[in-house]
């Protein structure tokens, strides 16, 4: 998919950043809280030149002095405008050239085809929150409960297609509730007016289905 521009990929289980170089229109990339161990893999995102918006907080990549870290990462990826949800300064651009680290590509073992693999997972039933207490997976029965409330239903379709629909829609779902998270007061404003907006909609369509 390389026209993508957005990814959002939080809390989930990536540990390399390769495939990533491939998407050459990606703008925005959140990454917080997966597994990618080394600021090596910074260099798959070097040739990006439109990414802009980087969130890559809570990796073990991270380590424990912030200050390097942010350096680093500016460093390397100097086009960017907000790193882990702070704006970037051109004076931290500048420090980064003198306190950041250059990173070269990391060296790893092929997967079979000479790729490494991004291992993720999106399900709703398969995801893993690898976190302590923090209960960021939702099943099928939570997924499908708020499905009713939004008023979704699966196409008139048959069996096989409803049942692959309502997994899709799941997994949808489940991306959104976790992102829901992440958000402030007035983001969450805007999430709640466009959702009573989509419910007016669904509901007016409704009633014309139901007067012809």
């Amino acid at each position: 998919m390389p026209s993508l521009e957005v990814i959002t990929l939080s809390v989930n289980s990536v540990s390399t950043l390769e495939p990533v170089s491939r998407c050459q229109q990606l703008s925005e990339l959140y990454l917080r809280r997966n597994r990618i161990a080394s600021l090596a893999e910074l260099s798959h995102l070097k040739g990006l030149p439109r990414l802009r918006v980087l969130w890559l907080a809570e990796n073990p990549c991270c380590g424990a002095d912030p200050h390097l870290y942010r350096m680093t990462v500016l460093r390397n990826l100097p086009n960017l405008q907000k790193l882990d949800n702070q704006a970037v300064t051109e004076e931290e651009l500048s420090r980064a050239l003198l306190e950041g680290e250059e990173v070269t590509a990391p060296s790893r073992e092929g997967t079979g085809n000479g790729r490494p693999e991004l291992s993720y997972a999106l399900s709703a039933v398969h995801t893993t929150a690898e976190t302590q207490g923090d209960p960021l997976t939702y099943g099928e029965e939570e997924a499908s409960s708020v499905q009713g409330q939004l008023s979704l239903k699966p196409p008139a379709r048959d069996q096989r297609a409803a049942v692959s629909s309502r997994k899709h829609r799941n997994n949808v779902l489940t991306a959104i509730l976790l992102l829901l998270r992440d958000l402030d007061t007035e983001e969450l404003e805007v999430v709640h007016q466009t959702v009573v907006g989509r419910l007016q909609a669904l509901h007016r369509q409704e009633l014309q289905e139901d007067m012809e």
